[in-house]
């Protein structure tokens, strides 16, 4: 069959180089994709905003399976015109997709269904907001952007004035648009970060190998958050305990939330957690793939993926017998660009990723790039992960930072310190 995935950055680059490597693919399209993309998958050049034209794209090139990568087009119902158009689809509805296009959503249908969180409130008025700060006697906060900000939207601040700065930003000059609407403002959780990724199909989860990205920007978790700089898995001090802790007290109780509340869910169900001395507790759910934690999974994964994809979107996951890994780890480092967060240049001719991907266990994953005539440019802040795998952890961290520094752009940093914690 042909697949299409939907999307153009570093886990759509990792979904189709997996995708590609089945024996049950005749062809993977892209749409729109990177210049990284193009090796393992023939690029479309539909925007991934498009709903039409992706629509139009899978009914003409019949497509038998498409897979939606980012949070953007799930939110804005692609998955349900796509089940309309009679096309199998991975990824949520609109509705389920509220799971992260809504702080307040979510964090309500975790308060009813007492799956555990941090405290919070809503505010939908910056005064209100900032006055609530005033009032708070325990520091740090965390402000959230209620819509979606591109993993841009969360900001831990450390008194009064710093989260009146940020609420202003947010609610009052509009950095993250029509995002900034609403924020939640919750407690600081204490902890180690833990991402737990899980196919389903609404009845059945499948959970996927743990990882744990590293957010901040800068070296010992310092900086503001990004859409993450590095990503390792496994995760040494993840017992099957915790799993089953983190499976009975998170994700079962959503998959259920979300059954008794009516909403369907075929695609993936991602807990971004803080496990601590009262155990796992959500920060976020996501409802697709993470990224950069997708390029190293999808390293690890010995399986065919797309065994596993169709039967989530058909409804029949519990027919499938749970996935192989491959032994040893993986550690994928972000190369971004200069200003990363912030604003970024773009157009910066990027050398070396044969060089890189010539380093013994690396991949080199494309996220914010393009082609542009005879080279690869940069096309965005996040530009690429370099993944490696080897016979544990460290030495897949050396291979990782020995393909990193094969690869040269204008104004490249990575952080340093990735799966050293």
């Amino acid at each position: 069959m042909k697949v299409l995935v939907v999307g153009g950055g570093g886990r759509e680059h990792a979904l189709c180089w997996k995708i590609a490597s089945s024996p049950l693919v005749e062809e993977v399209l892209c749409a729109p994709g990177n210049a990284g993309t193009e090796s393992v998958a023939r690029n479309v050049a539909v925007s991934t905003s498009d709903i039409d034209g992706l629509v139009r794209l899978a009914k003409s090139e019949e497509i038998g399976l498409v897979v939606v990568g980012p949070e953007d087009p799930l939110v804005a119902g692609l998955a349900d015109r796509l089940r309309e158009a009679g096309i199998t689809t991975f990824g949520p509805g609109a509705a389920g997709a509220r799971l992260e296009g809504s702080k307040v959503f979510t964090k309500e249908l975790l308060d009813r269904h007492r799956i555990p969180t941090g405290t919070w409130r809503r505010f939908d008025r910056a005064g209100q907001a900032k006055a609530y700060l005033e009032a708070v006697t325990t520091w740090p906060q965390v402000i959230k952007a209620d819509g979606l900000a591109s993993g841009k939207g969360v900001f831990v601040v450390s008194d009064a004035a710093e989260g009146s700065t940020v609420v202003d930003r947010i609610m009052e000059e509009r950095t993250l648009g029509s995002a900034g609407n609403e924020v939640v403002i919750e407690e600081f959780l204490e902890g180690q970060e833990l991402s737990i990724q899980a196919i389903t199909d609404g009845r059945t989860l499948l959970v996927l190998d743990p990882a744990v990205d590293h957010k901040q920007v800068g070296e010992g978790d310092t900086g503001p958050n990004t859409g993450g700089m590095g990503v390792v898995a496994p995760v040494p001090w993840v017992s099957r305990r915790l799993m089953r802790q983190v499976e009975q007290r998170v994700l079962l109780p959503a998959l259920h939330a979300l059954q008794i509340e009516d909403v369907p869910f075929r695609g993936v169900l991602y807990a971004g957690l803080m496990v601590g001395d009262q155990g796992p507790r959500v920060l976020e759910f996501n409802v697709r793939f993470g990224d950069p934690e997708t390029q190293v999974v999808m390293r690890r994964m010995k399986s065919d993926l797309v065994p596993y994809l169709v039967a989530a979107a058909e409804g029949r996951l519990e027919d499938c017998e749970s996935p192989e890994w491959n032994e040893g780890g993986c550690v994928g480092v972000i190369g971004a660009a200069a200003g990363y967060p912030g604003e970024v240049r773009t157009g910066d001719v990027v050398t070396g990723i044969a060089a890189a991907n010539a380093e013994e266990g690396v991949v080199v994953f494309h996220g914010g790039t393009k082609r542009h005539g005879d080279h690869v440019v940069t096309s965005g802040g996040r530009v690429l992960c370099a993944t490696a795998v080897g016979s544990d952890v460290e030495e897949a961290r050396r291979r990782s930072y020995a393909g990193l520094e094969r690869i040269f752009w204008e104004g490249k940093f990575c952080r340093r310190d990735i799966g050293q914690r």
